[in-house]
């Protein structure tokens, strides 16, 4: 079965050029203009992936994003916007977004980065099914987080740094190789963007030292994810 797609833009021109080039990848799509039709065809729908506009006619994507959460729904959300701002991009991670694009993209970087998210999300963990880490219950297979039987949204992207750390557990990566494993090959971000992500781990699952796991920053590398004992 395809993966579907639900793409909300209220730009015309853009939403259909997206339709159509995510059908002819042979993805099940959906477009909505606006936050009130996409609520309703997200009701009415299953979808793997949200490609979410941030500005929109009768609101906005954090408004769509924090909807999505608070219903505890784990959906991917790929955010489009054109801000740029640092602040703007944080608020993105923080309401739920797993990843983001800024405007104008280049269509073959937006469709790289979809098939990343969902290629990894149906992807296996090879290694033991669950871990415990401060307290927190790691299920690497069904790729969720839960604490005191609460779950915890972790993003796909964050989720995925957490992942590759803790398979190299004690060992230094740098910034590139997170990049590589986790957005994939000849993809372009901000160094800052791994920080925001890693930092918002980091305050999620109380990676701090003194914990019996936390995160080392490593001057002119990356990071190391660590374990007492």
């Amino acid at each position: 079965m395809s993966d579907s797609i639900l793409v909300i833009e209220d730009d015309n021109n853009l939403r259909l050029t997206l339709c159509d080039c995510l059908e002819m990848d042979g993805y099940e799509v959906v477009g909505a203009e606006d936050l009130k039709s996409a609520r309703e065809v997200y009701q009415s729908g299953q979808y793997d992936l949200v490609v979410l506009d941030l500005m929109l006619p009768d609101g906005d994507g954090y408004e769509f994003a924090r909807w999505l959460r608070q219903n505890q729904d784990d959906v991917i959300v790929l955010m489009l916007t054109a801000r740029e701002l640092e602040r703007d991009v944080v608020e993105g991670f923080e309401v739920g977004a797993d990843d983001y694009v800024t405007k104008p993209y280049r269509s073959a970087e937006l469709m790289s980065r979809i098939k990343a998210l969902l290629r990894r999300k149906s992807r296996s963990y090879r290694q033991k099914s669950s871990t415990k880490i401060n307290g927190c219950q790691v299920d690497w297979l069904a790729r969720t987080v839960y604490r005191h039987d609460e779950p915890i949204h972790i993003t796909e992207k964050a989720f995925s740094i957490l992942e590759f750390l803790y398979s190299h557990l004690g060992v230094a990566q740098s910034r590139d190789a997170i990049l590589n494993a986790v957005w994939g090959e000849h993809v372009i971000i901000d160094e800052r963007t791994i920080d925001n992500f890693v930092s918002q781990l980091k305050k999620q699952l109380i990676l701090q030292q003194g914990q019996e796991y936390w995160i080392r920053s490593v001057r002119g590398v990356g990071y190391c994810l660590m374990r007492q004992g």
